[in-house]
């Protein structure tokens, strides 16, 4: 849908912001390959691939750490270019609010999505084309639970597996790689 309707895609911009937990919380313990990136930053490369439509490269990446855990980041924002280019941000921050979204600028149009991860508490699809602006809503069910049908569907009946275990390495070898540009260890190699 995405090059159908936007023709080639220039550029995507992924941003997840949520409120920082405490610092006893276990996304602020590096002994449990914890930080932004690991915790909510998963879906922002996981996205930018998807929309993007092929597997990018990381060119830089920016990180600010807290304070007293120097190896966990609170705030991650990286470049990334494969056909176009994606800039995804990360971030386990109080202020400013939360903020889920998404966008795709492509050569005819662009599309912005408000809140792709909880589509069924407020969401917002918008594509502006050469000729009009379309808003959609599309309603439904928490994805936690659509995840849980798709996943009991392949045990029980053999169904396909829309996202399966090699598409989850190639995210994690970019979110390393995202780590390492940003001058910190990846998560979860036994350091």
């Amino acid at each position: 849908m995405v090059r159908d309707e936007l023709g080639a895609v220039r550029r995507v911009r992924v941003s997840l912001r949520v409120p920082l937990p405490r610092l006893s919380d276990i996304r602020c313990s590096y002994e449990l390959a914890s930080g932004a990136t690991m915790d909510v930053g998963y879906y922002t490369p996981h996205l930018a691939r998807l929309l993007g439509g092929e597997q990018p490269q990381v060119v830089s990446a920016r990180v600010q750490t807290l304070r007293s855990r120097p190896l966990i980041d609170r705030v991650m924002r990286a470049e990334l270019v494969f056909h176009g280019r994606a800039e995804v941000r990360v971030s386990l921050w109080g202020w400013p609010p939360p903020s889920i979204a998404a966008c795709v600028t492509g050569e005819r149009g662009e599309l912005s999505v408000l809140n792709f991860l909880a589509p069924h508490v407020y969401h917002r699809l918008k594509v502006r084309g050469p000729e009009d602006i379309r808003v959609e809503r599309i309603g439904g069910r928490p994805p936690d639970t659509s995840q849980l049908r798709a996943f009991h569907a392949a045990v029980t009946r053999g169904a396909p597996v829309l996202t399966g275990a090699q598409d989850a390495v190639v995210t994690m070898g970019l979110i390393d790689d995202i780590y390492r540009v940003a001058g910190l260890p990846p998560r979860g190699n036994g350091d």
